[in-house]
């Protein structure tokens, strides 16, 4: 396993990453800072193409919120600071409408410095009413994409799609949201909504941050649609494993695009990149 030591300098190289203007090879790390560059690199950059990845903050008995539906502390402050890394990085984040209706996310940026990404609620009736935070107008896209006629607060775009049996297709959602400019996705939550883009194949990488707590009930983390009659069918992805304080992130590749989300941090992001390191070396 290896520990993550986020400090100001790594964060700084890994904005600079996202920007298109530096690369995660030079420079002097500690193990901590080279582990904190493994794990969040491959999201900054941007020269890997679209890639789409998910996260779910669950416990050690595999829940993510009580019996009463309390999920406010699953995840410690490491944790959450974890999460709002993953927001800065990413070009947008997606959520179901259910996880917005109970939980009322803002889906900001806060525990670090960095971009707010676009939001994304995914409401195939049209369910969300229009004072929630995740519209307030912040700077940050603020994206519906749903199956029915239904005005939207001005600034808020809306994405029409049709349904199938009710439902939004992942894949329809995922093809709207690249044409819409969005490369680098974060698909937060909630579990049903994960599972549906899992299921679909169309994850590159799942991250489940486990947290040192003993729930004793409440709703599973991820539960598939299909899931798997034997254990020789099950999913097995390739999986690197970070200490984040007491929490522990596995991070999985899940596809064949994965192996380009897990490309060498050392590659170049940009022409301009190697100039800069050069500068930077004499």
């Amino acid at each position: 396993m290896q520990n993550v030591e986020m400090t100001p300098k790594v964060w700084e190289r890994l904005l600079s990453i996202r920007a298109g203007l530096d690369c995660a090879c030079c420079g002097s790390w500690t193990a901590g800072e080279r582990a904190a560059l493994d794990l969040y690199a491959p999201l900054a950059r941007r020269d890997l193409g679209p890639v789409t990845v998910a996260q779910i903050g669950q416990s050690l008995d595999g829940r993510v919120a009580t019996h009463t539906g309390d999920a406010r502390d699953v995840s410690g402050p490491d944790g959450l600071a974890h999460l709002h890394r993953m927001r800065a990085l990413v070009d947008g984040v997606v959520v179901g409408v259910r996880t917005v209706l109970h939980d009322r996310p803002r889906l900001t940026v806060r525990s670090c410095s960095g971009p707010n990404p676009a939001r994304v609620v995914i409401d195939p009736q049209g369910r969300l009413p229009d004072d929630m935070a995740v519209f307030a107008p912040d700077g940050a896209r603020r994206i519906v994409v749903q199956g029915v006629d239904r005005p939207r607060p001005e600034g808020v775009e809306v994405i029409r799609l049709p349904l199938i049996a009710g439902l939004l297709d992942p894949a329809d959602i995922l093809n709207a949201l690249r044409e819409a400019g969005l490369g680098t996705l974060l698909i937060e939550g909630g579990g049903i909504t994960i599972a549906r883009f899992l299921e679909a194949g169309l994850l590159n990488r799942l991250q489940v941050a486990i947290s040192p707590l003993l729930i004793g009930g409440g709703p599973m983390g991820l539960t598939l649609q299909s899931p798997v009659a034997r254990l020789a069918d099950a999913i097995r992805p390739e999986t690197r494993v970070f200490g984040l304080g007491p929490e522990v992130v596995f991070d999985c590749a899940l596809t064949a695009c994965a192996e380009r989300a897990w490309a060498p941090v050392h590659a170049v992001v940009r022409r301009d990149a190697v100039a800069a390191a050069a500068a930077r070396a004499q």
